[in-house]
């Protein structure tokens, strides 16, 4: 497992290279078939690559593809390279079998013992084995189980807003609340602390790497409390709704704020986004979401007037214009899901599912028309 972690690694890295190279040299763009050609003359010169799997070396040159296309598609930064104290993995997608002995890979000679901890269905497409910062060790099965997946309901009663914060994670339009825990906040002084502990000590050293250990089992824990919560919240909000309409973060504008950047960080909002989409995509569920601009805190959800002197400090406001009492939060969430039933045309089928939300439509069309003719 180590040659193929540390091979895959060493041509992700050389490959990465080399497409920054011919690019900066020669304004030349490689593509990972032209990659994928070189690996047989390297492997003249490199004999130790022969050890390991060859769909494995030819599966991180795909993988480095998949990363430049996310990064021109503006999904992702621009790749990296590898670390050999980071999270390492390799892919077989061929010639692997599980049975009662355990799991059986290419240019392994015995099979590996697992803990299977739930069985899967269909036909083994790829699978992925991994090691964490902290030396533990999983297998990850990709298969085809010939499920189709359900069409997205179109238009339903059964709808919500919901609005990402950093005090409460989410407010919904119904005026339900779901605090953040902020795990990475709380656990900031220990890991400052162990963090300090480990820059003292000499490097190459056995009790560096016992420190190493520790910061990296800390680490480990605050990201499996956060996924493990954004994993239930979410679970139960696809359960609970049809139609979910939610705000277009931009999260690369929104972590420049210095102030807020470990705060939003910590809360996950890009992964909370990603789980919802892929649920809804299995349960047949749909996902709205409005425009990045759209003044969802700032209007009043029940005229529908704009109140451009609210600041990120006033959680409670009273609007300038009717005199309406609102909290900042659950505000927001109704004209999410009132900007999300306008903009998705679903007015008369989700006309008996937040009257306060629709009205906020009809109110803010109206007030619009109105400033219209008074201009």
């Amino acid at each position: 497992m180590e040659k193929h972690f540390g091979c895959v690694r060493f041509i992700y890295n050389l490959a990465l290279e080399t497409k920054q190279s011919a690019y900066i040299g020669n304004k030349v763009y490689l593509s990972r078939y032209e990659l994928q050609a070189q690996l047989i003359e390297l492997k003249e010169s490199c004999a130790w690559l022969k050890e390991v799997n060859s769909q494995s070396l030819q599966s991180s040159v795909i993988n480095l593809d998949i990363a430049f296309n996310r990064f021109f598609r503006g999904l992702s930064s621009f790749p990296k390279f590898h670390k050999k104290t980071h999270k390492q993995s390799f892919q077989c997608p061929q010639h692997v079998k599980i049975d009662s002995n355990g799991l059986h890979l290419p240019k392994f000679k015995q099979p590996i013992r697992i803990i299977l901890h739930r069985k899967y269905s269909g036909n083994i497409k790829t699978v992925t084995v991994s090691r964490t910062p902290t030396n533990k060790y999983f297998v990850s099965v990709l298969t085809d189980n010939h499920i189709e997946i359900p069409e997205p309901i179109q238009n339903s009663k059964n709808t919500v807003g919901i609005d990402l914060g950093i005090k409460s994670f989410i407010v919904t339009s119904g005026g339900q609340k779901y605090d953040n825990p902020l795990y990475l906040r709380k656990s900031m002084d220990r890991l400052k602390w162990m963090q300090k502990r480990l820059s003292r000590k000499q490097k190459g050293s056995t009790r560096r790497e016992v420190c190493r250990m520790k910061v990296a089992k800390l680490n480990e824990k605050i990201s499996n409390q956060r996924i493990d919560f954004l994993y239930k919240v979410s679970d139960v909000i696809i359960k609970q709704y049809d139609i979910i309409c939610m705000e277009n973060l931009q999260m690369d504008n929104m972590l420049k704020n210095h102030r807020l950047a470990q705060s939003i960080s910590d809360s996950g909002w890009s992964m909370f986004e990603m789980f919802l989409k892929y649920k809804a995509l299995w349960r047949g569920k749909r996902i709205v979401q409005i425009g990045t601009f759209e003044p969802s805190s700032k209007t009043c959800s029940k005229c529908g007037s704009i109140n451009n002197n609210l600041t990120l400090a006033d959680r409670l406001w009273t609007c300038p214009a009717c005199g309406e009492h609102l909290d900042r939060d659950i505000n927001a969430a109704i004209n999410i899901l009132s900007f999300g039933v306008r903009n998705s045309g679903m007015g008369r089928a989700c006309e008996d599912a937040e009257p306060l939300a629709l009205a906020g439509v009809l109110k803010r069309q109206k007030f619009s028309i109105d400033n219209a003719l008074h201009c």
